[in-house]
């Protein structure tokens, strides 16, 4: 269990469901400061925000549009007046085609406006929020920054042309941002997560067709999806001193599916 978070800040982007929900929930739990943020779910940030609440912790709710410049330069100054610093940023925010919300298409197929949504929100997003986060951290000093890219970004899918485009983009980004950050009390890392479970992308997947759940898992050498919690333990651990020497790791997550 990672510990030594008490009265720490954290951000966390993306936090209305799955992974952020839970990360933001166990940032909580150890005794960190919350905040929330999505354009995309207010009700389920919200709600993210009641139960860490509800369970004695601090969290709250600023919206943004991670896309929008001025948005997450606001979020940050936002967040910097709440709780006075910020120590770790979970970049989570993000959008993958599942076949309902975005359809799942060949690049010859693709329209333009596909590849546009996903390039804006997952990639273009999370160096918005690195620029103003690395800028805060700067003035104080020290900071842990993780983002989410995805297996996507390292085993390329068909029909997933756009989706791993921008996460293998991000794990370029990430790479050049710790490089640029290793000196200034910086570290900047980033996570890879399989198929996991109670999040919009694997529930939509998952519910195509009869039987799509067990095809899913069947190319996992585990056998089964990954849960919200596990990703959130690879957060925290990579946010906390006991991973000081660490910066620029590129750390999959999905029970063996980029092993081979």
């Amino acid at each position: 269990m990672t510990t030594g978070l008490q009265g720490k800040v954290a951000l966390v982007t993306g936090g209305a469901s799955g992974i952020g929900r839970v990360t933001a929930q166990v940032f909580a739990e150890r005794g960190a400061r919350v905040i929330v943020t999505t354009d995309a779910n207010i009700q389920g940030a919200e709600e993210t925000v009641r139960t860490i609440r509800n369970d004695g912790g601090e969290a709250t709710f600023i919206r943004c549009d991670v896309t929008q410049e001025e948005e997450v330069e606001g979020l940050i100054a936002a967040s910097v007046a709440a709780y006075g610093r910020l120590d770790y940023a979970f970049n989570n925010a993000g959008v993958g085609p599942d076949g309902k919300r975005i359809g799942v298409f060949t690049i010859a197929e693709c329209p333009a406006e596909t590849w546009d949504k996903m390039i804006a929100v997952n990639l273009r997003g999370v160096f918005l929020c690195m620029k103003h986060e690395i800028r805060q951290m700067l003035k104080q000093g020290k900071g842990a920054i993780v983002n989410t890219s995805s297996v996507g970004g390292l085993k390329p899918i068909s029909g997933f042309g756009p989706y791993a485009a921008s996460k293998s983009g991000l794990i370029a980004l990430t790479k050049t941002a710790a490089l640029e950050c290793a000196t200034a009390g910086i570290r900047i890392n980033v996570i890879c997560p399989g198929l996991t479970a109670r999040t919009l992308l694997s529930d939509n997947l998952a519910s195509a067709e009869p039987g799509a759940a067990d095809h899913l898992t069947e190319v996992v050498p585990m056998k089964r999806m990954g849960e919200p919690e596990e990703v959130a333990e690879a957060v925290l651990w990579l946010c906390s001193d006991a991973a000081s020497f660490i910066t620029g790791h590129v750390m999959p997550i999905d029970g063996g599916l980029t092993a081979g």
